[in-house]
C-alpha cells in the first residue's frame, strides 16, 4: 500500500503540442471520504470528483480556487469538491435520503466554478446524463465550457472500501499541435492501460505516469507541488459567519444563555461558541 505524499506534476512537450498534468490524490481522498463517512459506489464517484477538480484547477486556474459540483440522476444528491491554491482540497456529500446512493443517469449535471484573476467567477454547467463516469463528464465540461480538447482519466485502486491509491491525468491538445503529433498521442492513449490498472502498480507516481504518457516525446517539467486534504475552517470563520446574522437573531442566541454548537459539514470539526462571544458580536454590530 502506498503511503506517500500526494502531489501534482505538470509538463509541456518541447514541440508545444501537449500539456500533461498527473496527480496522486490518495491521502486527500482517504481523508475526505473519512470525514464524509462514505463508502460504496458513492465513495468512488466522490473520489473521482476530488481528483478531477484538482486537475481542472491545475489546468485552468492553478493559483485560484475551483469547485466541482456533481448533481446526481434526476437532480437528486450532490457531490462537492473544493480545491484551493497551494493544494488544499476538501469535499462534501449530500445524498437524496437515508441509504441513498449517488448515481449518473438522466438529469445528471456537472457544474464547475472557478475564480478568475479579476475576482469574478467563471461557471460552466454541462448535462452529463450519458456520461459513464467522472472522466467522461470532465472531458465534456472541458470541451463545451472551456473549449479545450482534453483527455482525462481519474480513478482509484481499491480493495473493497479501502482506497489503496487515487489519482489521474489530463492530456491537453495545444494550438501548436500538428497532425502527426496528434495521431501519435491518440494511438498512445488508446493503447494505454485503464487508470485503475496504472494506479494499482506498486511503483506508481505522478512522475512515472508522466514518463509513460510522454514516452519518446521530449518534454519539460513545468512544475510540481504537494496536495493535501485541508478544510480551512476555524473558530474565526465560524464567528465571521455568525456575524452575518441579524442583530435580533444574535440577541436571541445570547439571551438563551446556551453554548452554541456548530459542526463543519466538510471536516466534521465541532465548534462551541459561548454566549459571551456572541455578545461581543452583538456589541461590534
Amino acid at each position: 500500500m502506498d503511503h506517500g505524499s500526494d502531489s501534482v506534476m505538470r509538463a509541456v512537450t518541447e514541440d508545444g503540442a501537449f500539456r500533461v498534468i498527473t496527480v496522486c490524490t490518495t491521502d486527500t481522498v482517504r481523508a475526505a471520504m473519512s470525514a464524509q463517512e462514505v463508502s460504496g459506489a458513492t465513495a468512488r464517484h466522490f473520489a473521482d470528483l476530488l481528483t478531477g477538480t484538482v486537475l481542472v484547477r491545475e489546468t485552468m486556474s492553478p493559483q485560484l480556487r475551483v469547485q466541482g459540483i456533481m448533481k446526481g440522476a434526476g437532480g437528486r444528491g450532490s457531490l462537492v469538491a473544493d480545491s484551493r491554491p497551494g493544494g488544499a482540497t476538501r469535499g462534501l456529500i449530500k445524498l437524496p435520503g437515508p441509504g441513498g446512493d449517488f448515481s449518473f443517469g438522466p438529469g445528471a449535471r456537472l457544474q464547475v466554478m472557478r475564480s478568475l484573476v479579476n475576482g469574478s467567477i467563471h461557471q460552466g454547467i454541462v448535462d452529463v446524463s450519458d456520461a459513464g463516469g467522472l472522466s467522461e463528464a470532465l472531458m465534456l465540461y472541458m470541451q463545451e465550457s472551456e473549449q479545450v480538447v482534453s483527455v482525462i482519466a481519474v480513478g482509484i485502486s481499491a480493495s473493497g472500501d479501502d482506497v489503496r491509491r487515487a489519482g489521474g491525468y489530463i492530456v491537453q491538445l495545444l494550438p501548436e499541435a500538428e497532425r502527426p503529433a496528434h495521431m501519435i498521442m491518440t494511438e498512445r492513449l488508446q493503447g494505454l492501460a485503464k487508470i485503475e490498472t496504472l494506479l494499482a502498480q506498486e511503483d506508481f507516481s505522478p512522475k512515472g505516469l508522466l514518463d509513460e504518457l510522454l514516452f519518446g516525446m521530449p518534454f519539460g517539467v513545468t512544475g510540481d507541488s504537494p496536495l493535501r486534504f485541508e478544510c480551512g475552517c476555524s473558530i474565526t470563520t465560524v464567528l465571521a459567519t455568525l456575524a452575518t446574522l441579524g442583530a435580533g437573531d444574535i440577541a436571541e442566541l445570547v439571551e438563551s444563555g446556551e453554548v452554541l454548537e456548530i459542526r463543519c459539514d466538510y471536516c466534521r470539526t465541532e465548534y462551541a461558541v459561548a454566549p459571551e462571544r456572541l455578545r461581543a458580536l452583538l456589541d461590534a454590530s
